[in-house]
């Protein structure tokens, strides 16, 4: 019964993840968040607050999470453009979002039901303890201790795909359109035209995160143009490049911007570094240099050896996670016909958490899907039963 499903413990999700990466809240900058981003193969950092642990316990204290679209907002605002420097210096609390609950720490014996409903309350991550590995001896009396406790974290994809292993206790409900459902929602508050400048993302960028989406660019008749998502983002290593282009291109250029990575088109490289000149930004100007001379230096060299490991990392992302991110002009779509089980095996498959929903005689932006909604149908299914 599906029922039985949501009673088994949350910790039977986190079978074979790695522990998640992490970065103490003390004494770490921007910078070093970038940096560690940059080293690692997952879009996303734990943000550790040792002050909240428990006293005398290893359980573990998330004060949040950050990505690489978390630092390109923060580079893009309050005034940090004309002072990137100054900026990447600060600490890392300056990207955390104000209040709470966007991470929440879960108990590994935890039903996956309640698990569920933490998520659909509004959690992004659920950090769950894992047994650590290695032990060491106190330093007096001798016993055996285990070291410092690791952690994962559970996100929507992981319970959308603990659905679909089991989606034939749910029928026909898997069978049924995403239409017929309820599940078409608005877009309009994720959705910017294509000539408008590129600042104008940045609260769209934030409200993506928050959601879990994208922000669709569209023309001026509501044709799905490309998007921009955190993912794409975040694998972009020409980061400095990329916050440059976002204060002087229009949404459209900007596409094509980040979807070539860590080499732009050369004629848009030119529009930004004259955009920079005409807003006074020579201190963004220089580091923009600085970082596009530095990948393409990297990319020319005939040999990895050349470059020193550190130096390789923080040019550009590790091939694991930018082999797994879609390019950002070549949105996934699907069609208010579509149907939930499709739905679902198309976005696990593209490892986005959202699906545009277009026209199929005209490509125009009807809404988006995301998992948040799908999980609701999977609570809703369960509900009778308990």
């Amino acid at each position: 019964m599906a029922v039985s499903l949501v009673l088994n413990e949350v910790s039977d999700l986190c079978i074979g993840k790695p522990p998640q990466r992490s970065l103490p809240l003390s004494a770490a900058t921007v910078i070093d968040a970038l940096r560690a981003l940059k080293r690692g193969s997952e879009p996303h950092l734990a943000v550790l607050d040792p002050d909240r642990a428990s006293s005398g316990k290893k359980a573990v204290a998330v004060a949040g999470k950050i990505c690489v679209a978390d630092i390109l907002c923060f580079l893009c605002s309050d005034g940090n453009l004309a002072s990137p420097t100054a900026a990447l210096e600060r600490p890392v609390t300056a990207l955390l979002p104000k209040g709470a609950g966007l991470v929440r720490l879960v108990e590994p014996q935890f039903s996956v039901l309640e698990a569920l409903d933490l998520i659909l309350d509004g959690a992004q991550n659920l950090v769950i303890s894992i047994r650590s590995l290695g032990r060491k001896k106190l330093d007096q009396g001798g016993d055996d201790v285990a070291t410092a406790a690791k952690f994962c974290w559970l996100t929507h994809e992981d319970f959308v795909r603990y659905f679909l292993n089991s989606i034939a206790l749910f029928s026909p409900i898997p069978t049924l359109s995403i239409e017929d459902l309820g599940l078409v929602q608005s877009a309009d508050a994720l959705t910017i035209r294509h000539d408008e400048p590129g600042l104008s993302l940045l609260p769209l960028v934030r409200r993506a995160l928050t959601d879990q989406a994208a922000v669709a660019v569209v023309t001026d008749d509501g044709q799905l143009l490309g998007d921009i998502s955190p993912g794409a983002l975040s694998a972009c290593y020409n980061t400095v490049a990329v916050a440059a282009g976002i204060a002087t291109l229009k949404a459209s250029d900007l596409i094509a911007f980040i979807d070539h990575y860590g080499s732009p088109p050369e004629s848009l490289v030119r529009a930004v570094k004259a955009g920079l000149k005409e807003k006074g930004l020579q201190e963004m100007l220089h580091l923009m240099e600085d970082e596009l001379s530095s990948v393409s230096n990297s990319s020319s060299s005939s040999s990895d050896d050349e470059a020193s490991g550190e130096e390789k990392r923080l040019r550009r992302p590790s091939k694991s996670f930018s082999s797994t991110v879609r390019r950002s002009s070549e949105p996934v779509v699907c069609h208010p016909g579509s149907s939930l089980v499709a739905v679902m095996v198309q976005a696990l498959v593209h490892r986005v958490s959202y699906l545009w929903v277009v026209d199929e005689e005209d490509y125009g932006l009807i809404g988006i899907v995301t998992f948040a909604d799908i999980l609701w149908v999977f609570r809703e299914q369960l509900q009778p039963s308990l």
